[in-house]
């Protein structure tokens, strides 16, 4: 194999193999990245056996050819290249060694077996879709906040995607809880993903989707199956096991019976919040709400730190209402607002509240009190 590639190319598909690859690898080929060369493009491969990434980039290829070496070793040399650099990789194929060239810069890397290099499984995809970046972006962002870190519930270690009916019609849905907040995010049903089976993307495969949305010009295509999920642009392809396991009924948690609204602007209340944190204990990280008419109060009191409190002008016309919070919560939810206002719906100081964004039905946040 002899190729050469111009530097920003090849960094942006090393970044992508790379932050695949688990740097602490019992099976020493996992480390690595299957390079394959063939016409004018190149292809890197990457896997952790559950997720899979191949990113094509053009090259100018004087020999067809494959090899694997170390992900995380080429990743740097590349980065520590100068802007601009031609970079030219070959293998003799009987040296066990890529020789990597750049101007005067000159490596040679350790390579194993292209035939030891485990290919991920090829799916019947039962559903197939395109959707637009943009779309995606906002589904998997505004939800990925709540996804639950607890390994023993490890049907929450991701986002739900699937096809559901809202009041105003059929939506193509992402949820994700954690037990103490919940994002459910809606945006309109593409026509092919009606037969949409319910999948659960996990944690770090939303993180890996999330550098291919980046071009809102671009549509991303979808195929779905019950054991597998993948994403693809024409130059990557993002395929990933989904996790074995069954949602909850996410719909018995979402309160509707919420009738006490308080309107706030997102970011004044956000920053009032991070401020009185700044007292709060470690452990509880609690802020209470005070509200009465038009105002709220927002205070935090510590044993051990201290106290704090600051007032709100905010629209509220129900009856007076004490609540508490965990303020990392309430500081993710608020930071999820694209529009001006905030809109929480409270019940009573034990109940779950429910928040919007201003009139937006297509985003609803759930998190639940505190005992202050």
């Amino acid at each position: 194999m002899k190729l050469s590639m111009e530097r920003s190319a090849l960094l942006r598909a090393m970044s992508r193999a790379q932050s695949v690859v688990e740097r602490r690898n019992t099976i020493p080929i996992l480390g690595n990245v299957l390079i394959e060369a063939e016409g004018d493009k190149v292809s890197f491969r990457a896997t952790d056996l559950d997720i899979e990434v191949i990113d094509r980039a053009p090259a100018m290829v004087n020999k067809a050819g494959a090899t694997t070496v170390s992900a995380h070793t080429l990743h740097e040399i590349v980065r520590k290249l100068p802007d601009g650099a031609m970079v030219e990789l070959s293998d003799d194929g009987l040296s066990g060694r890529l020789e990597v060239r750049a101007g005067r810069s000159h490596f040679s890397l350790a390579t194993l077996p292209r035939e030891d290099f485990p290919i991920m499984a090829s799916s019947e995809y039962s559903c197939n879709f395109g959707c637009p970046a943009p779309v995606l972006r906002r589904l998997f962002d505004k939800a990925k906040f709540a996804i639950s870190t607890e390994e023993t519930r490890y049907y929450l270690n991701g986002v739900y995607m699937h096809a559901a009916t809202a009041a105003s019609g059929p939506v193509l849905r992402c949820v994700a809880t954690d037990g103490h907040r919940l994002a459910q995010i809606d945006a309109e049903l593409p026509e092919d993903a009606r037969e949409l089976p319910g999948v659960i993307v996990p944690r770090k495969t939303v993180g890996e989707l999330r550098k291919l949305l980046d071009d809102d010009e671009m549509t991303i295509a979808v195929s779905v199956s019950e054991t597998k999920v993948r994403f693809a642009t024409p130059d990557v392809t993002l395929t990933s096991k989904v996790i074995d396991g069954t949602f909850p009924d996410y719909a018995r948690v979402i309160p509707s019976g919420n009738t006490k609204r308080l309107e706030v602007d997102a970011a004044d209340f956000a920053q009032a919040v991070d401020r009185v944190a700044t007292v709060s204990s470690e452990r509880s990280r609690a802020v209470k709400m005070a509200l009465d008419e038009d105002r709220l109060v927002l205070s935090v009191n510590s044993p051990d730190s201290g106290a704090a409190d600051e007032e709100l002008a905010v629209a509220y016309a129900d009856e007076p209402l004490e609540i508490g919070f965990n303020a990392k919560y309430l500081l993710e939810i608020a930071g999820q607002v694209d529009r001006e206002n905030a809109v929480f719906l409270f019940d009573s100081p034990a109940q779950p509240t429910l928040m919007r964004e201003g009139n937006d039905e297509t985003a609803v946040y759930v998190v639940m009190p505190m005992r202050v």
